[in-house]
């Protein structure tokens, strides 16, 4: 009875002082690679360099997508008032509807029963091309009165070109909700939808609100551009001369007012062209004529008010001379 007793509690005894211990001792698991997943991660980095990268999926391919809710969305986003019905029409490319018609097709659906009721934005990017290059010539003659016709068609050309224009409006979003066969879509396609989406615009907004949007996102294109990049000028003296035969002023004389390392492979020549002995502009150059030329595109820049130095655009919302050019925009 006694050693039963004992027995008992050197058991009762051991059992707490494991429980002590046990809890003075943190268990803690470690997470390392699995012994498969070094084979795994060569096989898929081999396969990633035999078939290439996977094509790109269109937003409306992937998950949690609603059409009608991001074209609401795109209007509200850029404060503007769209209607509905116009904005969607501006998206639907011909060669989306064409694409869609021989899908079908090729199922076997019949045509009849299931044909689409869409409209293409032919119709709208002609209006909104129309509008843009009308506003955007009455905004640089406004802006840029002394520049000439083919200086005011150079900057026209730059802000309408499909490099230009596919950048806004692939910063805008336009890229996710176009229709298009293709993905990416080809800059032809987003250029023209692009024009499509101005169309909507003036036909929802009206003229003064389309113009006040082509001036926030696409003049601003024209920050830190100069103006020969965008106008090819073959001979600058040549045209230079015939600005000053305009004005009747004399003639510009070029001068060499200083150079360094001639002997050496890097020669520099700074040219000042003057009229009535005062100083029209300088430039440097590698050669005597480079730097003469150089000279020709200062003072050209200087006569039409297209200096480094300039005035900033007033990109404000009140402006003065805004309304008359929306009014000749609208009358044409």
């Amino acid at each position: 009875m006694a050693s039963g007793y004992i027995l008992n509690r050197g058991v009762l005894t051991l059992g707490i002082h494991c429980q002590r211990v046990c809890r003075n001792v943190s268990l803690s698991q470690v997470r390392e690679k699995k012994r498969w997943m070094k084979a795994y991660t060569y096989l898929m980095a081999k396969k990633l360099k035999l078939e290439g990268p996977p094509p790109p999926k269109p937003r409306s391919q992937q998950p949690h997508w609603d059409y009608h809710a991001e074209v609401q969305a795109f209007s509200t986003r850029l404060h503007e008032n769209f209607s509905l019905e116009p904005l969607k029409t501006a998206f639907i490319n011909p060669c989306y509807l064409q694409a869609e018609q021989e899908r079908r097709k090729g199922l076997g659906v019949d045509s009849e029963t299931t044909a689409l009721v869409l409209k293409d934005n032919i119709q709208l990017s002609e209006k909104g091309t129309s509008f843009v290059r009308s506003f955007l010539t009455d905004w640089c003659r406004a802006s840029f009165p002394s520049l000439p016709g083919e200086g005011v068609e150079g900057i026209v050309g730059h802000l309408t070109s499909q490099a230009v224009v596919t950048y806004v409006a692939r910063n805008l979003g336009i890229e996710d909700l176009t229709m298009s066969a293709e993905f990416p879509v080809p800059d032809d396609v987003l250029h023209s939808t692009f024009m499509a989406v101005i169309g909507a615009l003036q036909e929802s907004s009206g003229a003064e609100r389309t113009g006040l949007f082509l001036r926030d996102f696409l003049v601003t294109e024209l920050i830190g551009k100069d103006l020969f990049d965008m106008w090819t000028v073959v001979n600058p003296m040549g045209l230079l001369v015939e600005e000053l035969s305009k004005k009747n002023v004399p003639l510009p004389e070029p001068r060499l007012i200083r150079s360094a390392g001639a002997s050496t492979v890097l020669p520099l020549y700074f040219v000042g062209l003057y009229s009535d002995k005062k100083l029209l502009a300088q430039g440097p150059g590698e050669t005597v004529l480079a730097a003469e030329e150089e000279a020709a595109r200062v003072a050209l820049r200087k006569l039409y008010g297209y200096t480094e130095n300039r005035k900033p655009f007033d990109f404000s919302p009140q402006r003065q001379h805004q309304q008359p050019l929306i009014q000749s925009v609208s009358s044409n």
